[in-house]
C-alpha cells in the first residue's frame, strides 16, 4: 500500500543537455561557494560623503519632526511679520517668504530622487542576492534528487 514512490534519474536532457557529470561538477560548485552576506551592509560601505548626506537630508525631510518644526518656523514668521513688528522685514504678501519656500523645494526635489535612485539599486542588489540564495537552494534540492 505505501510503497515508496519511484523517482526517475534525471537525463541529460532534463538539464539542458548536460551530461550528468557535468551537473554533479555544476551542483558541486554552487554548493561550495558562499553567497550569504549583509547587502545593505556592503551596499553602505561603497556610499559616498555626498550620497550618504543626500540620504540623511531626505531622511529628516521626511520626517515628523522635521514637518512639525518647519510648520512652527512658519506660523512664526507669519505672525511676527502680520502682528508683532510695526515694520515688518517681510510685508503681508511674504514675497521673501515665498523666495524661501520655492528656493528650498528646488532644492530638496533632487536630493530625494538620488536617495531614491540609490534605494532603487539597493532594491535591485537585494533582488539578484535573493535570486543567488534561491539558486543555491534549487542546486542543493537537485543534487538531493541526484542522491536518490
Amino acid at each position: 500500500m505505501n510503497q515508496p514512490r519511484q523517482v526517475p534519474a534525471p537525463t541529460p536532457s532534463s538539464h539542458h543537455g548536460l551530461s550528468q557529470d557535468e551537473v554533479r561538477a555544476l551542483l558541486h560548485q554552487l554548493r561550495e561557494r558562499r553567497i550569504t552576506r549583509n547587502v545593505n551592509q556592503s551596499f553602505a560601505e561603497r556610499l559616498t560623503f555626498g550620497q550618504r548626506m543626500s540620504d540623511g537630508l531626505a531622511r529628516a525631510a521626511g520626517s515628523w519632526a522635521f514637518i512639525l518644526g518647519f510648520s512652527g518656523i512658519l506660523a512664526a514668521w507669519v505672525l511676527i511679520n502680520a502682528r508683532l513688528l510695526a515694520k515688518p522685514f517681510d510685508p503681508f504678501p511674504f514675497i521673501l517668504l515665498n523666495l524661501i519656500l520655492s528656493t528650498l523645494a528646488a532644492l530638496q526635489a533632487p536630493i530625494i530622487m538620488m536617495s531614491q535612485n540609490r534605494q532603487a539599486a539597493k532594491d535591485r542588489l537585494q533582488a539578484d542576492h535573493d535570486y543567488e540564495i534561491n539558486l543555491k537552494a534549487e542546486a542543493e534540492i537537485a543534487g538531493l534528487h541526484l542522491k536518490l
